[in-house]
């Protein structure tokens, strides 16, 4: 190194070299002031879209016509073993399905009953008490209109559910597997921390698991929506919906909800309609022939079961009613199929059999669109669901996938 170097060197002192290194942190802090300010615009414009896309994608549900069937659970009594029960309460929630019920109630006959054995039932809303055939009932319906991976999330092992496992599956078109594309799903939201200003996790029955809008209660049930897919996030995107807007936004039927009424007169009364239900109609071979009814329009349409002693025994047991014939009741009451050869038709028969005559007759005042599978698919310009990763990922990434319908947990007793 040369004197004058040495020289130039020297000339530096130390307020000049804290000078310069200030200068530098000042440089250093004012790039990284830059980069936070970018950050945050960025966030607040991802966020302002995700609120745009949210309120595109979360139409509102639009009036449609709904059918309530009203069974009394007393028909679980005169089976002659549980597995009989079980069958039974199949039978009525596959003819629901078939027949696109969107309400079944389980009603009472016997009314309020002195030294009944009664057992508590949760439709949702509450629990409450009732006879323990209707609650049966009730459970074996819920338990069948639930989505199979959702099951172990809803049903704990409970006697009512023993025999479940070998009864038919709805196949009820929200009964979707791991490899259906459509873009509405029943989900169970799980209890995973939430980060900030970010929805909680989902299980839609997907190999993904579904990040949505909301941050809700975990182990509830909710309708998602699932958005276009960003095949890198581990986690799909969501939004939650009504669980009405799938029936009503496509036509594809998304199963029946269950209420149990303690007696004849709180089928009625509890309707869960703010009108009530416009035409109720009640069957009976007492009734008139179902050759000569016309049905006029209707915005909630509720058709009524006897049980094995008929609808008169039921009027004749509530203390509420004052009348003396049960079609006094209904705005209609039907013979739905006369001529009869048998001197009785079973209540599961006559569902089927008075569905299907009433079937071409119905005059709904909204008419839902009808489902083709065109909406079954997501948009081309969006990825699917990832469905070709293994089934143990997927197991082990939360473990909550179902399994097919495992009844052999259940106690004997």
């Amino acid at each position: 190194m040369s004197a004058s170097q040495l020289g130039t060197s020297k000339k530096r002192t130390w307020s000049e070299v804290n000078r310069s290194r200030k200068e530098e942190k000042r440089k250093w802090r004012e790039i990284n002031l830059e980069k936070k300010l970018e950050k945050q615009k960025q966030k607040a414009k991802t966020k302002e879209n995700q609120l745009l896309e949210n309120k595109e994608h979360s139409k509102s549900v639009k009036p449609f016509s709904t059918l309530s069937i009203a069974v009394p659970g007393s028909i679980l009594e005169n089976a002659q073993s549980a597995e009989l029960r079980a069958y039974l309460a199949g039978q009525i929630a596959r003819a629901a399905c078939i027949f696109q019920a969107d309400e079944v109630i389980v009603f009472d006959d016997y009314a309020e009953e002195a030294g009944v054995k009664k057992a508590k039932f949760d439709d949702g809303k509450g629990e409450q008490l009732a006879r323990h055939s209707c609650v049966q009932l009730g459970r074996i319906l819920q338990y069948l209109e639930c989505p199979q991976y959702l099951r172990k999330s809803f049903f704990p092992i409970h006697k009512d559910l023993q025999y479940c496992g070998v009864l038919n599956p709805l196949n009820a078109p929200h009964h979707l597997g791991p490899k259906d594309g459509f873009i509405y799903r029943e989900g169970v939201v799980l209890n995973t921390p939430v980060k900030a200003e970010k929805g909680s996790v989902v299980n839609v029955g997907l190999l993904k698991l579904v990040r949505v809008d909301k941050v809700l209660v975990p182990g509830i049930r909710c309708t998602v929506k699932l958005l276009p897919q960003d095949s890198n996030n581990k986690k799909l995107k969501g939004v939650v919906v009504s669980p009405l807007l799938p029936r009503s936004d496509t036509g594809i039927y998304w199963g029946y909800s269950v209420r149990i009424a303690n007696s004849l007169s709180k089928v009625f009364s509890q309707c869960p309609y703010k009108e009530g239900y416009d035409i109720s109609i009640g069957t009976s071979d007492k009734g008139a022939s179902v050759d000569n009814f016309e049905c006029p329009k209707y915005k909630h349409l509720l058709v009524m079961f006897g049980g094995l002693q008929g609808l008169e025994a039921a009027l004749e047991n509530d203390n509420v009613l004052d009348a003396d014939d049960p079609s006094l009741l209904f705005d209609y009451y039907l013979n739905t199929l006369p001529q009869q050869g048998s001197k009785t038709i079973r209540t599961e028969e006559a569902i089927l059999v008075s569905l299907a005559a009433l079937r071409p007759k119905l005059n709904p005042e909204y008419k839902l669109p009808i489902f083709d599978g065109s909406s079954e698919e997501f948009s081309e310009n969006s990825n699917k669901p990832d469905v070709e990763n293994t089934r143990k990922e997927s197991i082990s990434a939360e473990g909550t996938q179902d399994k097919a319908d495992d009844m052999s947990r259940f106690d004997s007793d």
